[in-house]
């Protein structure tokens, strides 16, 4: 699969997280102005990103949905200016399809549907565009997912989710080898669920093209641990290398340079077996 200028070549990549956001868990407010945005996202570049992935809507657990005009305003100025500065291919974040069309027109070169193509238009969006799209899975919405999240058999039902997303999609003309799968580590689930997805990553690689993880700096790491969000580096980076090392292509992190570092040493291992 080809996103962009990235070739996923069965290496794990590098994806930075840039949200342009007043209220995200962990960096909300310090990149909200278009400009600060921008030069986050060149640093992120100079740090070893592979790809930069721009959210302009909190989706931690509780946040409510942002009006799509604010979304707008918040992530296109951004995704226009990074892709066309960056040698890097630049993702949208976002469930709302007039905003991954918008994205898409200034320059994005993923969708990256945390509503995992639940919405038909969506799907439409991504058939029409022929740009490949991440399907995440989340029980409920960010509002509701962690109200008792339940599964009888955690793996086998998201599996099964995103199998169905992924059919769907397939019908409506999205290639099979455009798609991401993304399990949704502390999206509507428990820690023993977290745990679960993370220890059999490597069940989601034959659904689709390539698998995303995203656990960095996530609250299932403080239940570990006992660290608060702004300690949590270690744990993120054990997470994204256990990732790197049983299946995932590409971890969304908020902290490049380290990650980084982490992937050259998961990537030779992986080439070396």
């Amino acid at each position: 699969m080809r996103i962009g200028s990235l070739e996923l070549d069965g290496r794990c990549h590098v994806m930075g997280i840039l949200n342009v956001t007043p209220d995200s868990f962990y960096d909300g407010g310090r990149y909200g102005a278009t400009e600060a945005a921008i030069a986050r996202g060149r640093e992120m570049a100079a740090h070893g990103a592979d790809i930069i992935d721009v959210g302009g809507e909190s989706t931690r657990p509780g946040a409510p949905s942002v009006p799509e005009a604010e979304e707008h305003e918040r992530v296109v100025p951004v995704i226009a200016a990074l892709a066309a500065e960056l040698e890097i291919p630049v993702s949208i974040d976002s469930r709302k399809p007039a905003i991954a069309r918008a994205a898409v027109a200034a320059g994005a070169a993923l969708i990256n549907d945390v509503g995992g193509l639940r919405d038909p238009e969506m799907i439409a969006t991504v058939a029409d565009l022929g740009v490949p799209a991440v399907v995440m899975h989340m029980q409920g919405t960010p509002e509701t997912m962690q109200r008792d999240p339940d599964y009888n058999d955690i793996v086998g039902n998201v599996k099964a989710w995103l199998a169905e997303r992924v059919a769907a999609a397939e019908a409506a003309g999205v290639a099979r080898e455009q798609l991401i799968v993304d399990p949704g580590i502390g999206f509507g689930k428990t820690l023993e669920h977290n745990l679960a997805l993370m220890a059999w990553l490597a069940e989601f690689r034959a659904i689709t093209g390539g698998v995303l993880l995203g656990a960095s700096r996530k609250s299932w790491l403080e239940a570990l641990s006992g660290a608060a969000p702004e300690l949590r580096l270690p744990g993120s980076l054990a997470a994204a290398t256990a990732g790197a090392l049983t299946g995932a292509d590409i971890v969304r992190v908020h902290d490049v340079a380290a990650t980084r570092q982490a992937m050259d040493v998961a990537n030779a291992l992986r080439e070396f077996k």
